[in-house]
């Protein structure tokens, strides 16, 4: 990447008129656009903010946040992999994140494990020692893994 890469997301919401903002009784539901016209719904967690002012069924930024290292996670991974002459038919990763308290007394997203499940093609898949070495490349290479903090423990399913 010779250049600087510049991503972009604009994130909407609004006060309805028989919500009491002042209060703290409102909706927490809000929009995040993407380019190409997608547009997911988000909300503060119900962990964080209860309900009826946070939604379920919506995003949140913490589960975003873990989904994030974990598809970056794969998509280098799957990459290496390619590269390597291995052939992935399936991945799966359940991936969670903690959050705790830091030691200044503020939330954080403290560690993330990836669980990832592989399936390769019967052409073979890498020993044990090749899939770790592929994981720690990958967890090296991922963009969003370099960009935070959070310590980031990969879990292959079947060990």
């Amino acid at each position: 990447m010779a250049h600087p890469h510049l991503y972009r997301a604009t994130v909407t919401w609004q006060c309805e008129a028989d919500e009491d903002f002042a209060r703290g009784r409102y909706s927490r539901r809000h929009l995040w656009h993407f380019d190409g016209g997608i547009a997911l719904a988000a909300s503060a967690s119900p962990l964080v903010v209860p309900k009826p002012w946070s939604v379920e069924d919506a995003i949140d930024p913490e589960e975003a946040f873990v989904a994030s290292l974990s598809s970056c996670h794969m998509l280098t991974f799957l990459d290496l992999a390619r590269r390597a002459g291995f052939v992935v038919e399936r991945y799966r990763d359940e991936a969670e994140g903690v959050m705790e308290k830091s030691d200044e007394g503020r939330y954080w997203i403290s560690v993330v494990t990836l669980r990832p499940r592989i399936d390769f093609s019967d052409a073979g898949a890498p020993d044990t020692a090749e899939s770790d070495r592929l994981h720690h490349a990958a967890h090296d290479n991922c963009f969003i893994a370099n960009s935070v903090r959070t310590e980031i423990r990969i879990e292959p399913a079947g060990r």
